[in-house]
């Protein structure tokens, strides 16, 4: 027999917790449904990672986020979404994904691994980490390629292509030079992303111009080898 409820919530990153905690303040039955663990997301991103807001704006259901700088670092974030989520943790259902949602005359029918849900409401608060963004090109399911980057240690003493130029591919970047890493960056536009952060752009900047980090701007790979990459550069 299927659990019901007023609201079902598929996700239990940051905006799925602040519906689940806005649920609560209005007295709304609910369950938050999430397929790994809390904050998905923020628990891969990489591990010395720190945000580019301050710790005030990533606050949700006026729960307030004391960090030690103005900008939360992953662990900090982690931290203070765990203790938010005690209020929720009755209705919290992790590491259960959603296999199927379907519309009825009451509302609608939510099937998971373990069990069956019905709601007159349902929220999809999934993000969009598990979706990269593909190059679409031969090779790109090679064992070598990566679509998330979470720590530079694999890549000590490598040569390592990294495409793209805004935060997430400048910090990887850095990172794996910083470790000793030979890295080449693969950028289709003219500059280094102006969303950058800003305490960062100037670092990758400077590393690309006295050629400890290589850049190709106007380029795209057109296909992936096990021992080499294809590029389409300005030159040809």
């Amino acid at each position: 027999m299927a659990q019901t409820s007023q609201v079902i919530i598929i996700g239990a990153g940051p905006i799925g917790l602040a519906c689940g905690l806005a649920c609560l303040k209005q007295g709304l039955t609910f369950v938050i449904l999430e397929k790994g663990a809390l904050v998905n997301s923020i628990y891969n991103y990489p591990a010395n990672m720190r945000f580019f807001s301050t710790s005030e704006k990533l606050e949700i259901g006026g729960i307030p986020f004391i960090s030690k700088e103005p900008k939360p670092n992953r662990d900090e974030a982690l931290e203070y979404y765990r203790r938010t989520a005690e209020l929720l943790k009755n209705d919290l259902h992790l590491f259960e994904k959603v296999e199927r949602v379907a519309k009825d005359d009451d509302g609608f029918q939510v099937v998971t691994q373990k069990a069956q849900y019905h709601s007159a409401h349902v929220i999809v608060a999934t993000g969009f980490y598990d979706l990269p963004k593909l190059l679409e090109v031969r090779g790109e399911d090679l064992p070598h390629v990566k679509h998330y980057f979470t720590q530079a240690h694999p890549y000590i003493f490598k040569k390592t292509i990294v495409v793209g130029a805004s935060n997430s591919a400048v910090d990887a970047a850095l990172e794996i030079h910083r470790k000793g890493g030979e890295v080449t960056m693969v950028v289709r536009g003219e500059q280094i992303g102006d969303r950058v952060k800003y305490w960062v752009r100037p670092d990758i900047i400077n590393r690309i111009s006295e050629g400890s980090i290589k850049a190709y701007f106007g380029s795209q790979i057109t296909e992936i080898h096990n021992d080499r990459v294809d590029l389409t550069t300005p030159e040809g």
